[in-house]
Formats: C-alpha cells, sequence, structure tokens
C-alpha cells in the first residue's frame, strides 16, 4: 500500500459521520445496510448520508450492490485490514507488544 492511498483512506474516515457510517457498516458484517437502515441507525438525513457514503465509495472503503430495488452498502474488509496491516506493520520496531495501547511501551 502506497503512502498516498492509505492518506486518501484516512481521509475519508476523518469526519465524524463517514466514520460512524464505516463503524456501523462493518458491525453489520458481509450482509451490509440498506442506506435506510443505515440513515436511521446513525439519526442522518439521507442526503447527508449519500454524500458521505459517495466519499467512502470513491476512497474504496466500501462497496455498493443492488438487490432488486435496494442498494446494499458494505465494508471492504480487504482494503481495511490492509489499511490496518500497513499502520501496524512496524509496531514496536517488530517487539512483541500485544497490540494494546495502553500496555505498548513504542
Amino acid at each position: 500500500m502506497e503512502d498516498e492511498e492509505v492518506v486518501r483512506l484516512l481521509a475519508a474516515l476523518a469526519q465524524p459521520h463517514r466514520l460512524r457510517a464505516f463503524r456501523a457498516l462493518v458491525v453489520a458484517g458481509p450482509e451490509g445496510l440498506t442506506p435506510g437502515v443505515l440513515a436511521e441507525q446513525l439519526g442522518l438525513p439521507a442526503a447527508t448520508l449519500s454524500f458521505h457514503l459517495k466519499e467512502m465509495l470513491h476512497a474504496g472503503l466500501i462497496g455498493c450492490t443492488r438487490d432488486g430495488r435496494h442498494l446494499i452498502y458494505r465494508a471492504d474488509f480487504v482494503r481495511m485490514n490492509t489499511l490496518l496491516a500497513f499502520l501496524s506493520a512496524n509496531c514496536c520496531a517488530g517487539q512483541p507488544c500485544g497490540l494494546t495501547a495502553p500496555s505498548c511501551n513504542c
């Protein structure tokens, strides 16, 4: 993963509504959520949610498929895990730390 891609992904999450929406899609798992259900969970107007979903789609953090008349949004778990792996690749300079921030002496 290149630095420019990492910055694009992190920038797409650097907004409270988008972060909450992404986390809700992660919780939903591979089943995903429709925009209506997601808007209701987050308490966001449909137009606002649509704007934020578009931003995350363009960044490649989420995907969207059609199921009949419904759109289903899903977190891209491969992209998410690739980002996490990039961010933690050199954790604690290669020394075991259990990946728990409070006990990590990095």
